[in-house]
């Protein structure tokens, strides 16, 4: 099988607007709507700038992610450049490592639907918001690429247009003095500093960022379905800088100036911090109307997730990695087994939420962070072997990496430091350091106990 054979079957239907609101739809979510409101208890003010550096270290990645894509733009690109240019096992570890952290984080979408519905009504129970979500986009990822390319830009530009009108809205209220004398920008440094909890607080609140920028990197497994890959990837990716920018940045700059952010989450409140602070202000139609753009934004991550999986689950098939079976599509074109098969897994959240909803998300949120270390690390080393490769070969590639490999070492070293720290935090997020290593390892063994390919079979793969 030739190299991009794995994605003759299948069909071309995202146009560059599709791509770009696809990267864009990865980027903003969960992460910040609603995990920004325990990075901000940790770290004070001083989390804009750890989402600023945790943007800046994605950005390379997502770089070093793009120079392959480019040069060979293939549907489940992760798994199909650890396999191609590192070994068998890098390919299945990455594949099936990438694969399982999306089933975690849209258990966790699903999860926070539930918790944001409970703002208007507290009495439905997160286990049933998130039932009815589950099964309506389950079917719309059954019907054909193109429609999840229309839902996932008409979720995305949702998003974009109720954060920069947030912002926009946010600032007016604070020059004509509408928020309340506990408004201002003092409030960046007046509750016990910008480094509020210290340098400890700042670091600890990188693991909680990185859970933001996971799916950033979703537009390398659209590559497949591309019509222009060459074009659209590229534009995709260098994009990312300036969405980390206004929707991070800017976004928490705004809601730090309006509202103390000592007093966010008081009292055990949850849901999204841009909600809490216009609700807590009086503004109750901008915290409504906010709220339904983080339901949106839930759902939008969501969409994109399983629509992740499937294409994820397929390529593995084609790499003699995972059972036949995900090899199947439907008449649209679509890897419907690897879709059923990958939401019937995140369906188990349901059920989670039924018996221990209040510990669900902070669970996820752990072992999320962990499964994204491990692509992330494999990206960059993926993107090292690549251009080892590339250059004994005497080929140059279209889009070079940023200094590369010195941003691969830098990349590689703040994980491990983000990997660290949640040791030192202890709790959960201990929890999911120990739980690595055990995911590994059954990894391995599913590796070992798969039937192997012969040395001519895997000749032609590669």
């Amino acid at each position: 099988m030739s190299e991009h054979s794995q994605t003759e079957g299948l069909h071309r239907g995202l146009k560059n607007r599709h791509i770009q609101l696809i990267a864009l739809g990865g980027a903003i979510g969960t992460g910040l709507f609603y995990g920004s409101t325990k990075a901000i208890q940790i770290a004070g003010p001083s989390v804009m700038l750890s989402y600023l550096i945790g943007g800046i270290i994605i950005f390379w990645i997502m770089r070093h992610m793009g120079e392959m894509l480019v040069d060979e733009p293939v549907s489940g690109s992760f798994s199909h450049f650890a396999y191609k240019y590192w070994g068998d096992f890098p390919g299945f570890l990455s594949g099936w490592n990438y694969w399982m952290a999306y089933v975690l984080v849209n258990m966790a979408e699903l999860t926070v639907v539930g918790k944001y519905i409970q703002f208007w009504w507290p009495d439905i129970p997160v286990w049933v918001t998130a039932l009815v979500c589950w099964a309506f986009l389950t079917v719309v990822n059954l019907i054909n690429v193109k429609l999840y390319g229309e839902f996932e830009f008409w979720f995305a530009i949702i998003k974009v247009v109720a954060i920069i009108g947030m912002i926009v809205f946010g600032t007016l209220i604070l020059l004509k003095g509408d928020a309340g004398s506990a408004s201002g920008v003092g409030n960046l440094w007046n509750h016990g500093g910008f480094f509020a909890n210290g340098l400890e607080g700042f670091l600890c609140s990188l693991a909680i960022v990185m859970f933001a920028y996971g799916g950033t990197e979703m537009v390398g497994v659209a590559a497949g379905e591309a019509d222009n890959p060459k074009k659209t990837i590229p534009k995709a990716i260098n994009q990312v800088m300036w969405r980390i920018l206004i929707f991070y940045v800017g976004a928490l700059l705004v809601i730090l100036m309006i509202y103390p952010w000592n007093q966010l989450g008081v009292g055990g409140a949850e849901g999204s911090p841009f909600v809490q602070i216009f609700s807590k202000i009086g503004i109750s139609s901008a915290a409504a109307l906010l709220n339904v753009v983080v339901i949106t934004a839930a759902l939008s991550a969501y969409n994109s997730g399983l629509y992740t999986n499937g294409r994820m689950l397929y390529n593995l098939a084609h790499q003699g990695n995972a059972p036949a079976i995900f090899k199947k599509l439907n008449k649209a074109q679509i890897p419907v087994a690897g879709v059923l098969f990958s939401s019937f897994l995140m369906g188990l959240v349901v059920f989670l939420n039924y018996l221990i909803e209040s510990q669900v998300f902070v669970y996820l949120m752990a072992l999320v962070v962990s499964a994204d270390i491990i692509s992330w690390v494999m990206i960059s080393i993926s993107h090292m072997k690549f251009r080892q490769a590339k250059s004994a070969q005497g080929e140059k590639t279209d889009f070079p990496a940023v200094w590369y490999p010195v941003t691969n070492y830098i990349c590689m070293g703040f994980l491990a430091m983000v990997f660290a720290l949640m040791g030192y935090m202890g709790g959960d997020w201990r929890i999911s350091l120990y739980l690595t290593p055990i995911w590994l390892i059954v990894l391995y063994l599913g590796y070992k106990c798969k039937p192997q390919a012969s040395e001519g079979s895997k000749a032609i793969t590669k």
